[in-house]
């Protein structure tokens, strides 16, 4: 393990804002770069405090962040062969310590180190069996004697925490750490847990036995006694710190919280545990879950045990298993499990008992794999006498293509009423006996068990709705029509023609500047995003402040997202030109008064601010667009190729010059801005005829 905090060639990018090639760039071309302290010869790494400096030094770096410093001293703690979540729990206890009891650190704060490394341990040792109980245990053991490098990260969470607040504090640093193991950490995005929580209902203890980071319980209030598991330990302590810590500090210990590592499929850790509700994302297309030692386990409904390869309905029989009679169960499964034909016993099964209550097709985006169109599905645990049979089979995700969908891209508010005024609705009248709400076409349909029991028994719910009606029946066809005709005249027109082009006249190569020079010499202020400001839902007129994503900006359409102001460093203001950092050649200029003006940038953009009395906006981002430009500026990963922003070359030409050619560049992008609106026009109107004559309510003339 490093006594320093050392960062590896990806880090490094991060720090400065560049690209990865960047730093290559820089170890070949400057001898004084940092010397590689550990790693490999193919990936290694550097000091931190080294690097810090020789960026310092270049100009690249001003100050590194709060967060960085201390992500870096958690990764200096990590042990190579242990859990990399490891030091995340020391760091969770002590901010938990802030969050309840503050007095004590400000007085430990006041020893010296040498009594500091054996009082802090004992004061988070006691805070953790008083305010966690049983549940503390979890936790794996805390050392006893703290080194040099613990106290420095102690003092760095304390600073961390006075400037956002220990429950934000840990939230961000659980952020990193979830971007830094992406394949083996895919947490519930917090919309997607709150709308599985709705569904819940308002339950009294809640249980979820997958529970990873613990998303879906903390959309529960705080005063439900919550319940969880998961297979890895470390996972399992820093869910129960993190619930601990949205928990208000003056709530009295030992909180309502059983979180409990282990198998949950193998060593179920709450036998008997009947919870008025189970939310759960459960692990997909698990092979090894258990199939040859559990064959005779009573959970299985009628005796079926799931196929090897239906690890997800073993986990919906567990839900089920552990939800009291009349309770709801919630999991977001994979599409396919509602129709591969493995699993049409079990779920034919779930029908014939009365258990499976509803099926919701959700768009892709809305939860990891964000690729896919998950579906929810909701169970209620049949009660004595309970012959209700009938299943909601909604699409909620009809506005959302396969493959088209994203986490920025959709409108949860929306979405949580579609689905919940469908669900509830439904849910209400089958409880009093009441008629079934009525179907809508294309959105949800109450079907009968029995209808839905056949040699597939296809659960899918877009092969049970009916079609939807036309978007403004045939009017509106006419109406797209019509504007499809006006468009087309206009970009005949003189008026939206691009500008005329002649040949010209050889002459001299002229001399190029960089945007990283330029910026050194105070022509443009250049600002990149690297992970952006959290998005805080889709943009709809709430609070904060509309934040541009770099699909919006590639895609050219307005702000599709909202950011909470106190997260936004800056905002763009006319004249300013935004670049994304991945895919095409695109550049915008920010218009007064513009979609782009006034916005915060999401992930991936860089904002480059020139000064217009020697760098003209229009020039700069036309020649930012020019193919040339965008393919010498480029930098490639294995799966990307991203713009490195800075290598980006600039004919050196007179402003005079500068302000005529971009004036072109102008009549260019709106001419293809007026095609793009032609297309999306025409794409429209294809697609309402097609859909038209496919079910027959258009006939051709």
């Amino acid at each position: 393990m490093p006594d320093r905090p050392e960062v590896t060639a990806v880090e490094i990018a991060r720090l400065a804002g560049v690209g990865r090639a960047a730093v290559s760039n820089w170890r070949r071309r400057h001898p004084d770069f940092p010397r590689p302290a550990g790693g490999t010869d193919s990936s290694p790494t550097f000091r931190l405090d080294q690097v810090e400096q020789w960026l310092r030094g270049q100009g690249k770096l001003a100050e590194l962040p709060l967060l960085e410093r201390t992500w870096q001293q958690l990764e200096s703690l990590r042990d190579p062969a242990g859990p990399p979540a490891a030091p995340l729990v020391g760091a969770g206890a002590f901010l938990l310590l802030l969050h309840r009891e503050p007095a004590a650190w400000a007085a430990l704060a006041e020893e010296s180190d040498t009594r500091l490394a054996t009082a802090l341990p004992r004061a988070l040792a006691a805070l953790a069996a008083r305010t966690l109980g049983p549940g503390g245990a979890a936790l794996p053991a805390l050392p006893g004697l703290l080194g040099s490098t613990d106290l420095d990260l102690a003092r760095l969470l304390a600073a961390l925490a006075a400037a956002h607040g220990p429950v934000d504090a840990y939230e961000q640093l659980l952020t990193r750490h979830a971007e830094a193991n992406s394949r083996q950490l895919s947490p519930t995005p917090p919309e997607a847990a709150a709308l599985l929580a709705a569904v819940g209902g308002h339950a009294g203890s809640v249980l979820d036995p997958a529970c990873g980071l613990g998303g879906l319980l903390l959309a529960v209030p705080p005063a439900a006694v919550r319940y969880g598991q998961d297979l890895d330990p470390a996972l399992t302590a820093l869910a129960l710190l993190r619930l601990a810590l949205h928990t208000p500090a003056d709530h009295p210990g030992p909180l309502a919280l059983d979180l409990r590592p282990g198998d949950a499929l193998r060593a179920d850790a709450h036998p008997g545990l009947g919870a008025d509700a189970v939310l759960c994302q459960p692990p997909y297309n698990e092979r090894d879950w258990g199939h040859d030692e559990l064959q005779y386990d009573s959970r299985w409904l009628g005796g079926h045990v799931p196929p090897r390869g239906e690890s997800e309905l073993a986990w919906v029989l567990h839900c089920l298993a552990h939800t009291r009679p009349g309770g709801l169960a919630a999991l977001l499964l994979p599409p396919t499990v509602a129709s591969r034909r493995s699993g049409r016993r079990l779920r034919a099964e779930l029908l014939r008992s009365g258990a499976l209550r509803a099926v919701v097709a959700l768009p892709a985006g809305a939860a990891p794999p964000y690729g896919v169109p998950l579906h929810l599905w909701v169970l209620r645990r049949p009660q004595p006498g309970d012959d209700f049979r009938q299943v909601l089979l909604m699409d909620a995700g009809g506005g959302h293509p396969a493959g088209e969908g994203g986490r920025d891209r959709i409108n949860w508010p929306e979405l949580h009423r579609t689905v919940l005024d469908a669900w509830r609705a439904f849910d209400a009248a089958a409880s009093a006996g009441d008629p079934l709400p009525a179907d809508r076409a294309g959105v949800h349909r109450a079907v009968a068990a029995i209808d839905l029991l056949d040699d597939e028994t296809d659960l899918s719910p877009a092969r049970h709705l009916p079609p939807p009606a036309l978007s403004g029946g045939l009017d509106g066809l006419t109406h797209l029509r019509n504007r499809l005709t006006e468009l087309l005249a206009d970009l005949g027109g003189p008026a939206a023609a691009p500008p005329a082009a002649v040949a010209a006249e050889t002459a001299e190569p002229v001399p190029t500047v960089t945007v990283g020079e330029l910026a050194r010499a105070g022509a443009l202020e250049l600002h990149s995003s690297g992970p952006g400001a959290p998005s805080g839902g889709p943009s709809d007129g709430g609070a904060g402040v509309p934040l541009l994503t770099d699909q919006d900006l590639i895609a050219g359409t307005a702000p599709s997202a909202r950011a909470d102001a106190a997260e936004t460093p800056f905002t763009t203001r006319p004249g300013d030109v935004l670049v994304p950092a991945l895919g095409a050649a695109v550049a915008r200029v920010v218009q007064a008064g513009g979609p782009l003006d006034g916005v915060a940038l999401g992930r991936q953009l860089h904002l480059l601010r020139p000064n217009p009395q020697s760098l003209d906006p229009e020039f700069l981002a036309g020649q930012l667009r020019s193919t040339a430009v965008a393919r010498r500026a480029a930098s490639h990963a294995s799966t990307t190729t991203r713009l490195d922003i800075r290598r980006a070359e600039l004919p050196r030409l007179p402003i005079d010059r500068q302000r005529a050619l971009g004036a072109a560049f102008q009549r260019v992008a709106a001419f293809e801005a007026a095609l793009q609106q032609a297309a999306a026009v025409g794409r429209g109107l294809a697609q309402g005829l097609t859909d038209g004559l496919a079910a027959g309510t258009l006939t051709e003339d």
